[in-house]
């Protein structure tokens, strides 16, 4: 019988989001591919750093015990086969149970996340998230700069999210920004009772909800931390309500900086669609923009 991803968390992740691979993409950029292959190839049994998503990997990789395999881990990368050598061997040498991968060598690599099965694509290269979040892929682009930190919470996994074109759609959204915060104010206030339609990343919220209450060792604790204040708050947790999801914690903000709030949230990993929220939440904590909807694909 072949093997299923069917009821697990699948994460696809690039190798640069999952290592610390900076030096070799500047070697790639500087002087090309083959430089960049001898190089990889002349590192091979050189363990790669840890990039910004190794700490959230290693901790969900955590929920799989000898009875159950919960979550899946798929390096998923425009890499050459070659170099993926590295990839496997840096993993396993740091007790990552990474077991698959696809390597494309320079072809767009999100065209096998629907085969994956994939409930969240993360990669450094935010073309590639642009495309598969219009493949309805929830998706983000790992900040490499943002903080490694990781958190000093072992048998807990944080993970936080923003909440208009992010968990929800950013119909709200695109209301402030055409005509301001009194507007967005009635519109929601008017529409307190509507559910917001879902955003890119419901889905990933609905595997993790699965995950939280499989009952194991390792815990799971998820956060709204949004730019919403009162009365406008009500229908981002009615429309969790209509869901039936439930998040351990909501932070509405009403325009205050996220950052120092993340930071003591200590979350594993947090997204954000804004590139500012980005910038601020990765003083701190690892970060991967969203670049989906009015804001979060406005030019940097």
């Amino acid at each position: 019988m072949p093997a299923s991803f069917d009821g697990k968390l699948v994460v696809a992740i690039s190798s640069r989001a999952l290592f610390d691979f900076e030096d070799e993409n500047r070697v790639f950029d500087r002087d090309g591919e083959a430089a960049y292959v001898a190089l990889q190839l002349g590192r091979l049994d050189v363990p790669a750093k840890p990039g910004v998503a190794f700490p959230l990997v290693k901790k969900l990789l955590a929920f799989n015990t000898p009875d159950a395999q919960r979550v899946e881990v798929v390096i998923l990368s425009k890499n050459d086969p070659v170099s993926g050598l590295r990839v496997f061997r840096s993993a396993q040498r740091a007790g990552l149970r990474v077991e698959r991968g696809v390597f494309t060598r320079g072809r767009d690599p999100y065209r096998y996340l629907d085969a994956l099965r994939a409930n969240l694509f993360l990669s450094a290269n935010e073309r590639d998230v642009m495309s598969a979040l219009d493949a309805r892929i929830p998706a983000a682009r790992v900040v490499p700069e943002s903080a490694h930190a990781a958190s000093r919470h072992a048998a807990e996994v944080r993970i936080a999210f923003d909440g208009d074109a992010v968990l929800f759609s950013d119909e709200a959204e695109r209301v402030y920004q055409a005509d301001g915060l009194d507007a967005f104010t009635r519109h929601e206030t008017a529409r307190v009772d509507t559910p917001l339609p879902p955003g890119p990343f419901k889905p990933l919220l609905e595997a993790l909800h699965r995950l939280q209450t499989a009952g194991t060792a390792m815990r799971l604790r998820t956060a709204l931390v949004t730019a919403r204040s009162a009365p406008a708050h009500e229908r981002a947790v009615k429309t969790l309500m209509h869901w039936k999801i439930a998040v351990d914690e909501a932070l509405f903000l009403g325009g205050l900086d996220k950052g120092e709030f993340l930071k003591a949230f200590e979350p594993d990993f947090y997204f954000d669609d804004q590139r500012g929220h980005v910038e601020s939440a990765g003083k701190h904590v690892a970060t991967g923009h969203v670049p989906f909807g009015i804001a979060g694909r406005k030019p940097a």
